[in-house]
């Protein structure tokens, strides 16, 4: 995708070659004026909620108004972008590539918007944050206190927060939908900044009617049952989670920690969860962490972005922000 801007009503011209039907490489050209960008972002919000009737909150719009911008964009666009009916709403094999080129256009006016920030005295924009699930019982993490410094400095910022899996936010980060992310990623992505930022704590949990929650046994004969029990292990770290209880497989797998947990409170498995996290459960006697000596783990966080692109005046400060809360709590 490239873009063109000349006079003083710019247009913009979108280079898409991205569709999956056509054998040979072609290039479609479309100059697209403001009342395009709309229709594209109307395009993205009905993607986003599922279907014209799901998007008409989001839009503030009724379901004819949506569908005759929708109408309009595609004789814009020439193609059809979308089926619906009592089958419900799919996009057609054109509407998936325009969808992914429209993510990228608007992500991109977005960026620009940010860099534009460096010509104002005071920073101004849309900020878009990733954080992995769970933290928000964790004491340690920075972010709770940077967005507290970073919003008390005045900036007119709108904050945009996504959850999401390590994998998610790596891809997000990667392809401009998020400006940053935080979270434990133990396999470094090509084309990603990792900055480390503090140490989360784990243990091996066990629920209520697990045959090992009223166990007495400990030592070496503890871990042969637990190697015996049902392991629940974490998608992005499944080796490790087997590695550290010298198991052979996993018999569950999970993308998310609130998944884990929901899989241990069954009483069926066996899992590591954040100590933070698991602690309201331990707490109520329905979890019970076991072999505390040999099993508790430390997990690095980390804060990603792009590689190779000078971060935004938005961007640049919020890391400031998070480098200082960071510090401070580690000495703190």
């Amino acid at each position: 995708m490239g873009a063109v801007f000349s006079g003083k009503n710019a247009q913009l011209q979108i280079l898409i070659s991205a569709f999956p039907m056509y054998r040979e490489p072609e290039v479609w050209v479309i100059q697209l004026h403001d009342v395009d960008l709309k229709l594209l972002r109307v395009f993205a919000t009905i993607v986003k909620c599922g279907g014209f009737s799901a998007a008409q909150a989001a839009l503030n719009a009724g379901q004819s108004t949506i569908s005759e911008q929708m109408s309009h964009l595609e004789t814009r666009l020439g193609v059809k972008l979308c089926q619906r009916g009592r089958s419900g709403f799919h996009l057609t094999e054109q509407g998936v590539a325009v969808h992914e080129a429209t993510l990228r256009l608007l992500a991109a006016v977005e960026n620009f918007c940010l860099d534009a920030d460096v010509l104002k005295q005071h920073i101004s924009g849309q900020l878009n944050l990733g954080i992995i699930d769970t933290t928000i019982t964790d004491p340690d993490s920075p972010i709770p206190r940077t967005t507290q410094r970073f919003v008390s400095r005045g900036h007119d910022v709108h904050l945009n927060v996504y959850i999401g899996s390590p994998a998610e936010l790596e891809e997000r980060v990667l392809d401009g939908r998020l400006h940053l992310a935080v979270g434990h990623f133990p396999i470094h992505v090509p084309g990603l900044s990792y900055s480390a930022l503090y140490q989360e704590a784990l243990g091996l949990y066990c629920g209520r009617r697990h045959p090992l929650f009223a166990s007495q046994t400990e030592g070496a004969r503890l871990l042969e049952e637990i190697r015996a029990s049902r392991i629940v292990a974490r998608g992005y770290m499944q080796h490790y989670d087997l590695e550290q209880l010298g198991a052979s497989k996993a018999a569950a797998t999970v993308d998310n920690i609130e998944a884990l947990a929901i899989l241990i409170i069954s009483g069926a498995y066996l899992g590591f969860l954040p100590v933070h996290f698991a602690a309201q459960w331990v707490k109520s006697d329905d979890m019970r962490q076991l072999a505390t000596n040999q099993l508790q783990l430390m997990s690095p966080f980390d804060v990603i972005s792009r590689r190779g692109l000078a971060p935004p005046p938005i961007l640049r400060a919020f890391l400031e922000d998070l480098a200082t809360c960071s510090r401070t709590a580690n000495h703190g």
